[in-house]
């Protein structure tokens, strides 16, 4: 079973892998909120495990985004906060359990456990995304405009795919970056190109504007915030 745990606490992560990992599961990693909203639009888990309080971005936010598009993966939250408000908000924002640190292993094994049991992950191969005359096929690692096979580099695919995930939402340098390392860690970077230096981003986005230009898109830098995918008429 393979399961996301989001956990800025590196010994306290450390432990629940290992722990979760004799229990049974496959467990990847993700230490703020960036990399576990990447991670969680881009694959496919049985189920994730959540921190409330990760930096970058906070796990609500993450948990709201990625509802949008994942309704159905069993995510449960973990938080320091044992409030009334604070429950309300894991479960509104998406949450299907609550769990209030410090807790003990068998509690949170008991728990996921029972949410698989609930809800049957069954992951479906990612279809081809067309927006305007760009083809975008993520299984295939292929984008095209109009049948012509775009060229692009490591970095420029992350980039472009991460910004057809969140497109018509602003997202942020931090976003890009974490997406950047992300792929490096798990073997899908950039070998050549360099470190995935926020400096660069400025880079690359210029790159691929040029190249989406026929598409029917356009990256729009938003100042102060980041980058955001639209319609060509709609950045008018």
């Amino acid at each position: 079973m393979n399961l996301l745990l989001a956990e800025d606490d590196a010994i306290l992560a450390d432990a629940l892998t290992a722990q979760l990992q004799q229990a049974g599961f496959c467990v990847e990693h993700a230490p703020n909120g960036a990399v576990a909203e990447y991670l969680m639009q881009k694959r496919d888990y049985d189920a994730a495990v959540l921190d409330i309080g990760l930096p970058m971005v906070d796990g609500l936010t993450v948990l709201k985004h990625v509802r949008k598009d994942k309704p159905a993966l069993p995510v449960l939250v973990l938080t320091a906060l044992d409030g009334l408000d604070d429950r309300v908000a894991g479960l509104n924002a998406g949450a299907d359990d609550y769990l209030t640190k410090p807790f003990d292993f068998p509690e949170l094994e008991a728990r996921l456990r029972a949410l698989l049991r609930r809800t049957r992950a069954q992951p479906a191969p990612t279809p081809p995304a067309d927006m305007g005359r760009l083809a975008f096929d993520r299984d295939a690692r292929r984008a095209s405009i109009d049948g012509q096979l775009l060229e692009l580099s490591p970095r420029e695919w992350e980039l472009l795919d991460l910004l057809l995930s969140q497109r018509n939402k602003v997202v942020q340098k931090e976003q890009i970056t974490a997406a950047w390392a992300a792929a490096d860690r798990t073997g899908g970077g950039a070998a050549g190109e360099g470190t995935a230096a926020p400096g660069m981003i400025e880079v690359y986005i210029h790159r691929l504007r040029r190249k989406l230009e026929g598409s029917g898109l356009v990256i729009r830098t938003v100042r102060g915030l980041g980058y955001l995918l639209e319609p060509e008429a709609a950045g008018r």
